[in-house]
């Protein structure tokens, strides 16, 4: 059985699982489960704090985890990123008051509170910066200024609202962007974990692409091509109409109106758009 660690709770809890369900895989309906078994699909899912996740993978003691990119920087253990998720971007930014000017420079002689203290640790030692005093924080690290425990945070930020609101202003580059990510120990590729990368590679596809069907004029067949190459290239089928050929293609989601308005122009008709719900490419 491939041992699988899930986030339990936060940010990353529920697109997790949501991800695995559409990738085939059984999921727990009590939040209380931390253990779920899954025999049909040779998998077993254990249900932890995402902190902790890269922890138990690092050690051995599970085979992979999806967590943030993060959480397996701050934790220091023997695991490595195997493949990202698209889902729960993030960046971590350094913030101070907006009434003082800070630069990265500076931060040898700051106190830094932060919720990553092995990330802050890593970063600082690799840009060389010396003497800065770490507060370690389990939450809230946007009220370290004004409670006086730190002159500045180092945090995750999704939209920043939360920093503004606490009268806060981001500096410096981002320290790294984050995101949910597929891990591994360091040293071991466990047996199962290829058909895992398939499946959740499938669902990433089907999130990204669209079915697009049309019928075309035989003679605007190569120019529709174009339009709608598909992966490798587009299906062309004869219809009963003479001189019209039917048109099946995957298109980026994103791109599906401005595509349908190009085929529209050129003298495609029926143009139908359907999701795709699983695929191997």
């Amino acid at each position: 059985m491939l041992k699988i660690a899930v986030p339990n709770k936060g940010s990353l809890a529920e697109a997790s699982a949501q991800m695995l369900r559409e990738a085939g895989y059984r999921q727990r309906s009590d939040s209380k489960d931390l253990v779920l078994a899954d025999p049909a699909n040779h998998v077993e899912f254990y249900y932890l704090r995402p902190r902790d996740i890269a922890v138990y993978v690092g050690e051995g003691t599970l085979d992979v985890g999806l967590t943030g990119r993060d959480m397996l920087l701050d934790s220091g253990a023997p695991a490595v990123e195997i493949m990202e998720l698209g889902f729960g971007a993030t960046r971590f930014r350094w913030a101070g008051p907006k009434d003082q000017t800070f630069r990265v420079a500076d931060l040898g002689s700051l106190r830094i509170a932060t919720s990553y203290p092995g990330l802050v640790r890593a970063y600082l030692a690799e840009q060389g910066i010396e003497g800065a005093r770490l507060i370690k924080l389990d939450g809230a690290v946007e009220s370290a200024i004004k409670l006086g425990v730190a002159d500045v945070i180092a945090d995750v930020v999704e939209t920043g609202r939360t920093l503004r609101q606490a009268g806060l202003e981001l500096f410096g580059d981002p320290i790294m962007h984050s995101e949910a990510i597929v891990i591994r120990r360091a040293d071991h590729e466990p047996e199962g974990l290829e058909l895992l990368k398939h499946r959740l590679s499938g669902v990433l596809v089907a999130r990204n692409y669209v079915m697009m069907d049309y019928d075309c004029p035989s003679d605007l067949v190569d120019q529709a091509s174009r339009i709608t190459p598909g992966l490798e290239s587009p299906t062309v089928s004869p219809l009963a109409k003479q001189g019209w050929n039917a048109v099946r293609a995957m298109v980026p989601r994103r791109d599906a109106h401005s595509v349908m308005d190009d085929l529209w122009q050129l003298g495609a008709r029926a143009i139908l758009v359907t999701d795709i719900a699983a695929c191997r490419l």
